[in-house]
């Protein structure tokens, strides 16, 4: 049993780093990107480009700045023009990204899935409850709570954090007190592609690679980011963990509907609580 929830913290944890950049996003652009699925399946072909000449830990910065980079660009050049357009065009422009990004990636890397190797410093197993457990994902759960914790505290204790939320709860009233809205809006932007990429590194090794890898985790992080609430970290992290477990345990117990159980809590949640499991943002 205990190895089941930490395989379902390993996926819970994924999802949370991609989710929350979700969040970012909706909360200081207004923006549903439909593309960022696409930016966590670059973030691992940038990882895997870069780990085959400078090993695994330059991989992974690698794929958090080169998508933080792609970020800045994108909020400048797409999110910026979206965040007062109708949502239809936002739909329309950030699914056009997403086909763009995966013509991208089968250009440069072509068709053929492709696999990245766990490095040597973290292959084996560890022994848990009388079943072996593979240290890497072990790694997985530690990074993604280590990410999470740092992000929680920037947002709460820095100075940027503040005007963070302050914006997320009333853009109009930060603005008039002298708060650099839009940079603050590109500098969160960034961060959430770059967290994006950096869970599509650390994800490499565990999935393989193909142009439409990003498809699935999109979806799952949308779910998460409904039943948690729109603009709320909180509510995210805490869906993440419930659908990973949901998740996990779906499969190895029902496995004929375990896709379903997702979808199945986000249904109970638009019918009954709406808001999302926080409420508001937080």
């Amino acid at each position: 049993m205990l190895i089941h929830v930490l395989n379902g913290l390993v996926y819970g944890g994924l999802l949370y780093l991609v989710a929350v950049g979700l969040v970012l996003i909706f909360g200081l652009r207004q923006v549903v990107n439909f593309a960022h699925g696409s930016l966590f399946m670059l973030g691992a072909y940038v990882a895997y480009a870069t780990i085959a000449i400078a090993g695994f830990w330059i991989g992974l910065l690698a794929a958090a700045i080169v998508l933080a980079l792609l970020g800045l660009l994108l909020d400048r050049t797409v999110f910026r023009q979206l965040q007062d357009q109708d949502p239809i065009v936002t739909v329309l422009v950030t699914f056009g990204l997403l086909l763009v990004l995966e013509d991208f990636v089968r250009t440069v890397w072509g068709r053929d899935n492709l696999t990245v190797a766990v490095p040597q410093l973290l292959q084996g197993t560890v022994d848990i409850a009388g079943a072996s457990f593979p240290i890497y994902r072990l790694f997985v759960i530690a990074a993604a709570a280590v990410i999470g914790a740092g992000l929680t505290i920037w947002l709460k204790t820095s100075r940027v954090g503040l005007y963070v939320r302050a914006f997320a709860a009333d853009p109009v009233t930060t603005g008039m007190q002298g708060v650099d809205t839009e940079r603050v809006s590109a500098s969160v932007v960034a961060v959430g592609a770059g967290l994006a990429g950096l869970s599509g590194a650390i994800a490499s090794p565990l999935l393989a690679l193909s142009p439409a890898m990003g498809g699935s985790i999109l979806i799952e992080s949308f779910i998460v980011v409904v039943v948690g609430g729109f603009g709320s970290f909180s509510g995210a992290f805490v869906a993440a963990l419930v659908i990973g477990q949901l998740q996990n345990f779906g499969i190895v117990f029902v496995p004929s509907i375990a896709s379903m159980v997702p979808f199945l809590l986000m249904m109970a949640i638009l019918i009954y609580r709406p808001e999302g499991l926080a409420g508001k943002a937080s």
